[in-house]
């Protein structure tokens, strides 16, 4: 019930226009310098599951919820934090990100400031919104609401959505290694194992629990909605920049 609902939003986004509008190193530049404080935030649901999920207080307490849900959280944040690059050296993908935006001339002062400061109104509007709700959510949002929306905003959607903007930068014959590179681990891990673990995560909290599943249903919906905003300003600030139409 809950995949056909999300569905068809799902869909959308795995093709929006804005994709078909990185035709160019300018315009890829524009792309990544909204999609970053995406990248960031990542990070902030994921540290609030781990929180919430795990134990990272002293003294340490076994968890509550079942060992394999711990396992797969603790398994996420080494990967997002210490993954390794083309290399085979240790970094978040978090900086990950920001070592792509420098191979094509993108600007990292502004995130950087944010991430510095957390003032969110350094944050480009569209961008902005998007970031303010899950850092609300993670503080404020119950573990069925954090885990739904790591699960229907992230796990879930990123492989197809990523694979949209990968296929597109590869038509365009893009030269941007390092994205591409992060576009292609996050389909690879997300796609084949943690959206799978992210699934049996959400269904350990949930369990038989119809509220809980309303307000995950409700949480999933929210998210690929702020996603679809932030896709639709970062469209139309690339349409505003170069004066094309996406296809």
């Amino acid at each position: 019930m809950i995949e056909q609902k999300l569905s068809p939003l799902k869909q959308a986004l795995s093709h929006h226009k804005a994709y078909g509008l990185l035709n160019s190193t300018d315009n890829i530049r524009t792309f990544m310098e909204y999609h970053v404080y995406a990248v960031w935030d990542f990070m902030t649901l994921l540290k609030a599951l781990q929180r919430r999920l795990t134990c990272v207080d002293i003294p340490w307490r076994e968890s509550s919820y079942p060992t394999e849900v711990v396992r797969f959280i603790n398994e996420i944040v080494i990967g997002e934090e210490s993954d390794l690059d083309q290399n085979g050296h240790p970094i978040s993908h978090y900086s990950l990100y920001i070592e792509a935006m420098q191979e094509v001339g993108a600007d990292v002062s502004k995130v950087q400031q944010f991430v510095a400061s957390l003032d969110t109104s350094l944050i480009p509007e569209g961008a902005r919104e998007f970031v303010e709700y899950n850092l609300k959510l993670a503080k404020e949002g119950t573990d069925e609401e954090v885990a739904a929306a790591f699960l229907y905003g992230r796990e879930k959607l990123i492989p197809e959505m990523f694979t949209g903007i990968k296929d597109a930068l590869i038509r365009e014959n893009a030269d941007c290694p390092t994205l591409i590179y992060y576009l292609e681990r996050h389909i690879e891990l997300d796609g084949d194992e943690h959206g799978p673990l992210a699934e049996k995560c959400l269904q350990a909290i949930c369990g038989d629990d119809k509220d809980k599943w309303q307000r995950a249903i409700t949480v999933g919906e929210e998210c690929l909605q702020m996603r679809d905003a932030l896709w639709n300003q970062v469209e139309k600030a690339l349409v505003q920049k170069s004066g094309i139409k996406a296809a």
